[in-house]
């Protein structure tokens, strides 16, 4: 067989090559860019709370850590608040808005590093679905600022709720119950 014949050949099948990446290449560029995020998965809705402020506001008033936890719906490290081996008896309300959110007899040792509770106080807890890690899981906030507390999950006690309420320290104060 004649070189230039398999040249040719071969120029015939990178032109088809090259013609085929050049139609196929927008495509995956566009497919990149919006990826997989649907507006299905865009579940918080916008909402004006009874506490509202502005961003620099939120800034001046919280720590570094709950701005971060309850206004960027961050996650404080395992064991690092002091209020995972709280036992005293008292109300766990929001570092942000000072609503009570938790009570200490709903307390409970999971093990996970952070508060733990088998219930919230009715009314002052919301609740939205996030999408954060890739699975969906229960966010929990504050019912009056909005702030971010944790997730709630269905591997609490059997004996009583069932319910795991996995809360950032941060993101709550302790007032104890004599106060």
């Amino acid at each position: 067989m004649n070189i230039s014949v398999v040249l040719k050949e071969n120029r015939k099948y990178v032109t088809l090559q090259e013609k085929i990446m050049k139609k196929i290449l927008p495509i995956f560029a566009i497919l990149l860019i919006f990826g997989c995020k649907t507006n299905a998965q865009e579940t918080k809705e916008s909402k004006t709370y009874e506490v509202s402020k502005t961003d620099a506001e939120w800034k001046a008033q919280l720590t570094d850590r709950q701005y971060h936890v309850l206004r960027k719906a961050g996650t404080e490290r395992p064991f690092t608040s002091e209020l995972v081996s709280n036992k005293k008896k008292g109300t766990y309300v929001c570092a942000a808005c000072e609503t009570p959110l938790f009570k200490s007899e709903h307390k409970f040792k999971s093990g996970t590093g952070w508060p733990s509770f088998d219930r919230e106080i009715k009314g002052n807890v919301e609740y939205s679905t996030d999408y954060n890690i890739g699975v969906a899981r229960t966010e929990e906030h504050c019912g009056t600022c909005g702030g971010h507390l944790g997730h709630v999950f269905n591997d609490g006690p059997r004996d009583t709720t069932g319910k795991r309420h996995c809360i950032n320290g941060a993101a709550l104060n302790f007032i104890p119950e004599n106060e």
